[in-house]
């Protein structure tokens, strides 16, 4: 069984190819985190897994069920849009920005979705999103507005808020990249907390420590390409492609 497959996942923004046959199969639990320089495609390729960019070809399955299956753009999978919806309830993403609702408090930004997407009773989102609060180690800030927390903290409300659909896989765009650098850990501890309970991830960051802590594989992408993939005390110590020896070698240095 697996969580998250594609098959030769191709995507072109006019002339440029951004990603060339991508293929990545994900299992339960497992959390796979993707490295590579800028303009390897590694945003685009997570952003394809949820619909928020759609592929030219190939293949991409959610929990065993076909999401997409395109050849020159043309889907040739028939969902509605309530059943391709249905699907992609089960995936969770976090971005590097925020995007939290200005005019909202922290606990309403984690309640939102909940009530008007699944449609669940307000005092049941309300306990649900105070639960995920105090596990994001942000009870005490519930009735602040995002424009009075770190960025940190806004952070982690967006990861409460993607939480709060109850995905059963969770993406992380760079989470941490807008952030200072004595804010980065605490996003990425409650990153490696969702990891030991369990939660499918697929993370794209540049974070190498976190990388080798937590992941269970490492992807190198290049150019639109997945080169290599390996568990990270392979990726790190021995890794087989020039590029991929390159680019760990000038951000480890760095």
């Amino acid at each position: 069984m697996f969580m998250v497959r594609t098959e030769n996942v191709c995507k072109s923004f006019g002339d440029l190819k951004v990603l060339k046959n991508c293929s990545v199969s994900v299992n339960p639990g497992e959390v796979v985190v993707i490295i590579g320089p800028s303009g390897a495609g590694k945003s685009t390729f997570l952003r394809s897994l949820n619909h928020l960019e759609k592929i030219d070809s190939g293949k991409i399955w959610i929990e065993e069920e076909l999401l997409d299956d395109r050849q020159a753009s043309v889907d040739r999978v028939k969902l509605t849009v309530k059943q391709r919806a249905k699907i992609l309830l089960e995936v969770g993403m976090v971005f590097q920005n925020f995007n939290l609702f200005p005019h909202k408090t922290v606990l309403e930004n984690v309640m939102v979705s909940p009530i008007n997407v699944k449609k669940i009773p307000k005092e049941d989102a309300r306990k649900t999103a105070l639960d995920l609060l105090r596990k994001v180690g942000l009870s005490e800030k519930v009735n602040e507005y995002p424009g009075r927390l770190s960025g940190g903290q806004q952070q982690r409300v967006a990861i409460a808020r993607a939480l709060a659909m109850q995905p059963k896989i969770m993406l992380f765009d760079e989470p941490t990249s807008a952030l200072d650098p004595e804010l980065v850990g605490e996003v990425l501890n409650v990153m490696k907390s969702l990891a030991s309970e369990g939660m499918t991830m697929i993370c794209v960051t540049h974070e190498m420590g976190f990388a080798r802590e937590v992941a269970d594989r490492v992807i190198f992408m290049y150019n639109g390409e997945i080169l290599e993939e390996s568990k990270p005390s392979e990726m790190f110590t021995n890794p087989k492609h020039e590029k991929t020896k390159s680019f760990l070698k000038s951000i480890l240095n760095a």
